[in-house]
C-alpha cells in the first residue's frame, strides 16, 4: 500500500468539510430539549461543525515523543499552525480530538473550562461511568487524548480571522487547516428566584438523569410552555405526588386531552404565576405563587431552553434557521 503523502495535504477522511466562505455545517439530528441539560451523560455539544480552510497554509508535522503527552499552556504568545483546532473541550470536543490524535493529525483543543453540566454533582445513565462526577469524566478524557500527542490550551477563542487564524484571550494566535466547533449549548432557565441557585440540586430537568435519586419525593413541574404537560406526565413514573404549576401558561392553552391525561396520571394542576422557590436550610421546601399561597414541594422539574453558542459560527458566516428549539445552524440537506 502507498504511504500517505507526508505533506498531509489529503483531506480528513470520514469527516464532512465545507468551504470557509459558506460555513455550512453538518450536525447530529436535533434531540428533544426536554431530555438534555446539566446532568445528562450525553455531550452538551450536539453540533460539531467541521470547517475547511481553503487557503494554503504551512503544515507542521506533529512532534514525536517516546512518551506522548499533552501540552497545557496558559496564554503564551506565539504563532503555530495545526491541522485541526477543536474549539470546546467538552465530551464532543474531546471525542473529536481523540479520533484526530489517533489519526496522527496535529490537533489543538481550546477549552474555556465552562462545561454545561458543571452544576451537576454526578452523571447518570452512562454505562461504566454511572454516578461519576462530570469533572472526573472530562479529566479522564483529557488523559486519553494526551496519549496521542493532542495539545490542550486553557483559554478562550476571541476571534477567528480569514485563513482560520484563531486569536485566544491570552494573546496567543494559532492557525488551522480545519476547525471543529464544539462549543455546545447553554441552559436558559426561567427567571425566578431560586431556580438558577438550585439547578442541578433539587431543580432538575430530566428524570432519566435524576429521577432515581429523587424517587417518591414531592415533585413540582414549573411549566415553560404547554409542552410541559409531557414533562409532568413523564416524571410521574418516578413519583405519584406530582403538581404541575402552570406559571405563565394559561389554563386555556391546555387541551381537553391534556387535562384528561394529567388527571388519569394523578397530576394536580395549579394555575397562577409562580413568584419564587422557597429554600430552607439549603433545600427546596415549597413553591410560592404570586398570590402568596405556598405548596410544599421537595423537587421541581423544569425545561430550560437550550441555546446554541453560535458566536463563532456567526463570525464565520454560517447560515441559521429558526427551529422549535431555537436558532440553529443550517445543515446539509435542509
Amino acid at each position: 500500500m502507498r504511504r500517505p503523502d507526508s505533506s498531509r495535504e489529503s483531506v480528513l477522511t470520514e469527516m464532512p468539510v465545507v468551504s470557509e466562505r459558506a460555513a455550512r455545517v453538518t450536525s447530529r439530528s436535533l434531540r428533544s430539549r426536554l431530555s438534555l441539560g446539566p446532568t445528562s451523560a450525553r455531550t452538551s455539544s450536539v453540533l460539531i461543525p467541521v470547517l475547511q480552510n481553503r487557503q494554503s497554509c504551512l503544515s507542521i508535522p506533529r512532534p514525536r515523543s517516546d512518551r506522548g503527552g499533552m501540552t497545557e499552556t496558559h496564554g503564551e504568545t506565539y504563532g503555530e499552525t495545526y491541522e485541526v483546532i477543536v474549539v470546546g473541550g467538552g465530551a464532543a470536543g474531546l471525542s473529536a480530538a481523540l479520533v484526530l490524535g489517533r489519526a496522527r493529525r496535529r490537533t489543538l483543543v481550546v477549552d474555556a473550562g465552562e462545561p454545561r453540566n458543571a452544576p451537576a454533582a454526578h452523571l447518570q445513565g452512562f454505562l461504566t461511568r454511572d454516578g461519576m462526577p462530570p469533572a472526573e469524566f472530562l479529566a479522564i478524557g483529557r488523559e486519553e487524548i494526551k496519549e496521542y500527542g493532542v495539545e490542550l490550551v486553557r483559554d478562550r477563542v476571541t476571534d477567528i480571522a480569514p485563513g482560520f487564524a484563531v486569536t485566544l484571550a491570552g494573546g496567543r494566535v494559532v492557525r488551522a487547516r480545519r476547525l471543529v466547533v464544539a462549543t455546545g449549548l447553554r441552559d436558559e432557565l426561567p427567571g425566578l428566584p431560586g431556580v438558577a441557585e438550585r439547578f442541578g440540586k433539587d431543580v432538575l430537568h430530566c428524570p432519566y438523569c435524576h429521577g432515581w435519586e429523587v424517587r417518591d419525593q414531592a415533585f413540582g413541574v414549573l411549566a415553560t410552555s404547554p409542552l410541559s404537560v409531557h414533562q409532568a406526565l413523564m416524571v410521574s413514573q418516578w413519583s405519584k405526588d406530582v403538581t404541575l404549576f402552570l406559571h405563565t401558561v394559561a389554563e386555556s392553552e391546555l387541551s381537553d386531552d391534556d387535562l384528561r391525561r394529567l388527571a388519569a396520571a394523578g397530576v394536580r394542576v395549579v394555575p397562577g404565576e409562580v413568584a419564587e422557590l422557597v429554600v430552607t436550610d439549603d433545600r427546596l421546601t415549597a413553591v410560592r405563587l404570586e398570590d402568596g399561597t405556598t405548596h410544599a414541594r421537595e423537587v421541581v422539574f423544569t425545561a430550560p431552553r437550550a441555546v446554541p453558542r453560535n458566536d463563532l459560527l456567526e463570525r464565520l458566516g454560517a447560515g441559521f434557521q429558526e427551529t422549535p428549539f431555537g436558532n440553529y445552524p443550517v445543515v446539509d440537506g435542509n
